[in-house]
C-alpha cells in the first residue's frame, strides 16, 4: 500500500465551487458584506461576469456568448483581466462529450490555472432530437460531477441568426448568465 501501509478513501468529485476559507469569521463576513445594510437577509443582484471556455473546437463559445452574454475565450483559459467564473462549453457529440470529462479531470486535479471557479458545463446539441443512450450516460456521467445546463438544437443559430429570445429551455441558464444573486 502506499503512504506506508495507511489506506487511503475513495476519490471523491465536489460539485460546484470550493475555496479554503481565509482569516477568521469577521474577516470572512465584512469582505462578504462590505456595505451597510447587507447582509443576512437582505437581496443584492449584480450583472453576473463569467468566461465562456469551450473543450474543444466548434463547441459554441461565440454563440453562447453573443446570445447571453459574458467572455468568449474559445479554447483558452481566461486570462488575468478576465472574468474568472467559467462554464466550460460543449457539443453533445461522442468527442464533446468527451472533451469535457478531459477537462473536468483537470479541475479535479487541480491542474486548472489557480482562481479559476468553475461554475457549469454548458452542453450545446449537436443536432436536432434525443441523444442516443450512449451520449445520455455520457452526460449523466458529467451531471454526476457538476451541474450541467443544455441547450438544444436552434436551426436559427446555424444560420447565423442570434436575434430573438433564448430557447425557453435554458431558463436556468438565463438566470446564471444574467444576474447572480447574492442571497444572505
Amino acid at each position: 500500500m502506499p503512504n506506508g501501509g495507511a489506506r487511503q478513501g475513495p476519490e471523491i468529485w465536489i460539485r460546484g465551487p470550493v475555496s479554503p476559507p481565509e482569516g477568521n469569521l469577521r474577516d470572512s463576513r465584512s469582505a462578504r458584506y462590505p456595505q451597510e445594510g447587507y447582509g443576512p437577509g437582505h437581496v443584492h443582484g449584480t450583472h453576473r461576469h463569467f468566461s465562456w471556455v469551450a473543450t474543444h473546437g466548434g463547441a459554441g463559445t461565440s454563440t453562447l456568448a453573443a446570445v447571453y452574454g459574458g467572455r468568449d475565450c474559445g479554447r483558452d483559459w481566461p486570462g488575468p483581466d478576465d472574468p474568472q467564473s467559467v462554464l466550460l462549453v460543449a457539443r453533445t457529440h461522442a468527442a464533446g462529450l468527451d472533451a469535457v470529462l478531459r477537462t473536468l479531470e483537470v479541475f479535479r486535479l487541480g491542474e486548472a490555472p489557480v482562481g479559476l471557479d468553475l461554475d457549469s458545463v454548458v452542453l450545446v446539441a449537436d443536432a436536432p432530437g434525443r441523444l442516443p443512450r450512449p451520449l445520455a450516460q455520457r452526460v449523466a456521467r458529467i451531471e454526476s460531477a457538476v451541474d450541467v445546463h443544455r441547450v438544444p438544437w436552434v436551426a436559427a443559430w446555424r444560420v447565423g441568426d442570434l436575434g430573438g429570445e433564448p430557447p425557453r429551455e435554458t431558463r436556468t441558464l438565463i438566470r446564471l448568465t444574467e444576474y447572480s444573486c447574492t442571497c444572505m
